[in-house]
């Protein structure tokens, strides 16, 4: 009787966030601040300034999420109102992605933040 080896620890569905492979991915550790509810993967970050903490960019804040970060790799419960810990997680820090796909806070869209995106080394496509 052969003994099984490893275990599933999640399923993956393929999805349109990831835009192409012309430029290499890069995947860090990040922190979600708490009580945010679900923070979508493809949701586009900012990071506040006092704390590190990251939130949905959004360029009506002035905490520092009004600038971007990086792009969540995976859908995070940061609960909300009785969470007591802020969520680990990681994050996209470049690659090329769909625009498309992305999720932004406030009212922003990725022609706000395409600029700094790119600096940062995250390009964006239109893909389907």
């Amino acid at each position: 009787m052969a003994e099984q080896m490893y275990s599933s620890l999640g399923t993956y569905t393929p999805d349109s966030l990831i835009g192409g492979t012309e430029k290499g991915i890069v995947i860090k550790g990040i922190t979600l601040a708490k009580n945010q509810g679900v923070v979508q993967r493809g949701t586009v970050l900012g990071k506040i300034t006092a704390s590190g903490l990251c939130k949905p960019v959004d360029n009506a804040q002035t905490d520092g999420t009004e600038v971007v970060y990086c792009i969540l790799t995976d859908d995070v419960d940061t609960g909300s109102g009785a969470a007591t810990e802020d969520f680990p997680a990681t994050a996209y820090f470049s690659g090329v992605f769909n625009q498309n796909a992305l999720i932004f806070g406030g009212d922003d869209t990725y022609a706000d933040h395409q600029d700094k995106l790119r600096e940062l080394g995250i390009f964006l496509k239109d893909t389907i």
